[in-house]
C-alpha cells in the first residue's frame, strides 16, 4: 500500500485507511473499488459488482469534511454508506433501489447496535476513523452484501 505523506488531501488518506480496512473483506465479496478520482476528490467512494440476476450491487462511501485536513477543525469529520441496487452499472439508474446501510441495519432489520437510521460514523483521528471504517465494514459484510444480494431480506412485520 502506498503511504500517505502529510501532502495527502483528506480524501485520499480517506481512501487509503478505506482500502487497508475493508478492501480485502470487499474484494472477497466480488466488490472492486470504482475508478473515479474526481468522484474520490469530493469524497465519494464506490465499490461496484455485476450481481447473479443482471443487477449491480454498490456500496457507497460519502465522506464529508469540515477542513482542509482531517483534523484540523475543531468539528469531527464523517461518512456514511449508501447501498444500491440497480438494473445498470450506474447507481442513478432509474427504478435503483437505494438504501443507507443504518437504516438498512436500523429500521428494516430492527437491531439497535446503531444510534439511528440516519447515522453518520463522525471521527475526529486516525484511530476513529479506522475504528468507524471496521464497524461500518462489519454491517456492510454481514447486512448490506447479502441484502444487495438477494440473499438475506428484512423480516416482514
Amino acid at each position: 500500500m502506498a503511504s500517505v505523506s502529510e501532502q495527502s488531501s483528506p480524501q485520499e488518506y480517506f481512501r487509503l485507511l478505506l482500502l487497508t480496512v475493508v478492501g480485502q473483506a470487499y474484494t472477497a465479496a466480488g466488490y472492486q473499488l470504482d475508478e473515479k478520482p474526481v468522484q474520490w476528490a469530493g469524497g465519494l467512494f464506490r465499490f461496484i459488482k455485476p450481481l447473479t440476476a443482471g443487477d449491480y450491487g454498490f456500496i457507497e462511501y460519502q465522506l464529508l469534511v469540515y477542513a482542509d485536513t482531517l483534523w484540523a477543525s475543531g468539528n469531527p469529520s464523517r461518512f456514511r454508506i449508501n447501498l444500491i441496487r440497480a438494473a445498470q452499472p450506474n447507481p442513478a439508474t432509474p427504478g435503483a433501489v437505494r438504501r443507507t446501510l443504518s437504516a438498512l441495519v436500523v429500521e428494516d432489520f430492527g437491531v439497535g447496535i446503531l444510534p439511528s437510521a440516519d447515522h453518520w460514523w463522525h471521527f475526529r483521528n486516525t484511530d476513529q476513523l479506522g475504528q468507524g471504517l471496521a464497524e461500518s465494514g462489519h454491517l456492510t459484510v454481514g447486512y448490506g452484501i447479502p441484502w444487495l444480494a438477494g440473499d438475506l431480506q428484512p423480516p416482514s412485520g
